[in-house]
């Protein structure tokens, strides 16, 4: 849940990516462990290929919206806060389902659930296209996230338990660039849905066919085997994974369903409030997850990637089709970001990462902030477009020159005489553009600053009678010079690569590292709900944010935090590089570990242990 690594849950959840890696995908494999060759590969891969789909769908419902906002706000006239509950229906969604989210995987199967969130994800598209009222889009949106948050988990568990020791670090892979190609997806057919009336409908039904492909095949692969044996139906386990393993040896698949059973022996030792109590570190390393996850969400991912077309356009990219265009880089970016960091993280390690993305995000974020308050953006323009009911109530089409002629004067005849008893809204901000002491009087004269423009062009209070509420946009008076507005593109470019090659994988790297098998699955779950609950409560308050204290303030928030997020890698976060599994949480068990952490790895007295002379290391950091 990412997007944009997310990507990024968000471009981000951290319950689709550690899922993947619950298995130790760093250590080498056992000599036993099967081959693969023939109809088993061939089966594995489309396993994989068609579970993946759901990676697919969860970037591209995170990429879309973005340009897809530009004409939902005009088909629905949405609000501010009604465009923040239309992103945040989805997050709402994906939050809920990631609380019961395991206990529906566990108990129903791998393979069902992601049936079950595809005809989810279909109902919910449905219901939006469908039905164009906002009460309707709200609700489908929730059930797009619940399917997304469902079939993130599922496939991740159902990817994993299928695909052989030697193949899971490809296939974490796969998932990944899925999300990453999904998100890039969604921004490509934004953009050329644009300027196609109706656009919307299709760029959001686009998602029916992955969806579509998932429920006709699904079917047809074989269930995971960990989940047959985890339900004591070893035969059913035992024919599966032979199945899945081609030509191995009966004694090879014999030994692999030895090693799930025993990883399901420790899973079963290790209940959930282990994870809040002190012994080997848990607490603090719950602490770990929990402050990256924030810390992920905090540096504004989010934010950036759902209003990127309306964040473009209000630093100089006017027409939707321009800032969907524009916005559309950002998913190329993304892509290109994800795919060295995966390609890379074994040989430099995700701290490294962390760190150098970390800086990139703060530069990158105060070079934008420093644009937008040279370009004087008006907080406006991130919610409202220019005409909200494109039609007078006579039915006469919107006068381009409208807005130039209000700003030059409420009463000039030109516009009078075209507009007719309609209702305006006049943003406080255009309030106060006006000069004329009698125009601050006549609009002031009603609580929302609104008056009726009658055919003798007198302005009056008129709370009564029916008519068209058109809301302005709140643009600055002179244009957005050519050099600022690509300034803030390359730098909102910059952000998202410096986002992709950290904190969109790396984030996971480290939460299916820190925590011990036995348990991890837990730790996962409560990081995954805390995930996307921030990423909610951040996305729904962007633009009420903006609105308040303006779009700078917010851009020079998120490069705070991301200079915070540096100095808590630096501090808090363990370097994991060309360490196995086991090693990690040893050392992160030493109650010392983090204390000596705080001291910039400062030399301490090492504790008295029975561990044998050469491990004793490990307890120094």
């Amino acid at each position: 849940m990412d997007t944009m690594g997310e990507t990024d849950r968000m471009t981000s959840d951290p319950q689709i990516k550690s899922a993947l890696q619950n298995q130790d995908v760093h250590t080498q494999p056992e000599k036993n462990t099967p081959a693969h060759s023939g109809c088993g590969a061939l089966l594995v891969l489309c396993a994989v290929s068609i579970a993946s789909l759901s990676g697919l769908m969860l970037g591209y419902e995170l990429g879309l919206i973005s340009g897809a906002l530009l004409q939902l706000r005009e088909v629905l006239a949405l609000s501010c806060p009604q465009q923040e509950q239309v992103v945040g229906a989805l997050l709402l969604g994906a939050f809920l389902l990631s609380m019961v989210g395991g206990s529906i995987v566990d108990r129903y199967g791998r393979r069902f659930s992601i049936i079950l969130t595809a005809v989810l994800c279909a109902c919910g598209t449905l219901l939006s296209v469908c039905v164009p009222s906002f009460w309707a889009l709200l609700l489908g949106r929730t059930f797009v996230g619940m399917a997304v948050a469902l079939s993130g988990t599922a496939s991740c568990l159902y990817v994993a338990e299928v695909a052989p020791a030697t193949w899971r670090g490809r296939c974490v892979c796969v998932y990944e660039l899925m999300v990453v190609l999904g998100v890039l997806l969604g921004f490509g057919l934004s953009w050329a849905f644009a300027s196609v009336e109706g656009g919307w409908r299709f760029t959001l039904t686009a998602v029916l066919l992955p969806a579509f492909l998932q429920v006709c095949v699904m079917p047809l692969l074989p269930q995971s085997p960990r989940f047959l044996l985890a339900h004591r139906r070893e035969k059913e386990a035992w024919a599966t994974l032979a199945r899945l393993r081609g030509a191995a040896s009966p004694d090879a698949v014999e030994e692999e369903l030895r090693t799930i059973r025993v990883a399901l022996g420790a899973e079963n030792q290790q209940r959930f409030l282990d994870l809040f109590r002190s012994q080997d570190n848990m607490r603090r390393r719950l602490f770990v997850g929990l402050a990256l996850v924030f810390l992920q969400q905090a540096t504004g991912q989010p934010n950036l990637l759902a209003y990127a077309s309306t964040v473009l356009r209000s630093v100089g990219f006017h027409s939707n089709e321009a800032a969907t265009l524009a916005s559309t880089g950002l998913g190329l970016v993304k892509v290109g970001g994800t795919i060295p960091a995966i390609l890379l993280v074994d040989r430099v390690g995700p701290k490294a990462f962390l760190c150098l993305g970390a800086v990139v995000m703060t530069l990158s974020t105060a070079t934008l902030g420093a644009v937008t308050l040279q370009s004087q953006t008006h907080v406006s323009s991130l919610c409202q477009s220019p005409v909200l009911l494109n039609h007078t109530p006579e039915g006469r089409g919107y006068d381009s020159d409208f807005h130039t002629h209000l700003l030059q004067g409420l009463y000039n005849a030109h516009f009078r005489s075209k507009l007719n008893n309609t209702h305006y809204r006049i943003s406080p901000a255009i309030l106060r553009s006006f000069n004329d002491t009698q125009v601050h009087q006549d609009l002031n004269s009603t609580e929302d600053h609104s008056v009726v423009v009658r055919n003798s062009g007198i302005p009056a209070q008129d709370s009564g009678r029916k008519r068209a509420e058109i809301a302005l946009e709140s643009m600055s008076m002179s244009e957005v010079s050519p050099s600022l507005k690509w300034i803030s593109l390359v730098s909102l470019l910059i952000y998202v690569a410096g986002f992709s090659f950290s904190l969109g994988p790396m984030v996971y790297v480290v939460l299916s590292e820190i925590f011990p098998t036995g348990i991890r699955g837990k730790a996962v779950s409560v990081v995954s709900a805390f995930n996307w609950a921030m990423n909610l409560l951040i996305s729904m308050t962007f633009l009420t944010l903006t609105e308040r204290i303006g779009l700078p303030s917010v851009i020079f928030i998120y490069a705070a935090m991301s200079f915070v997020l540096l100095m808590f890698v630096m501090v808090f976060v363990p370097e994991t590089k060309g360490r196995s599994l086991e090693q990690i949480s040893k050392e992160l068990a030493m109650k010392n570990h983090l204390d000596s952490t705080l001291l910039c790895h400062a030399w301490r007295k090492k504790p008295k242990s029975d561990l044998p002379l050469e491990e004793k290391s490990l307890a120094t950091v």
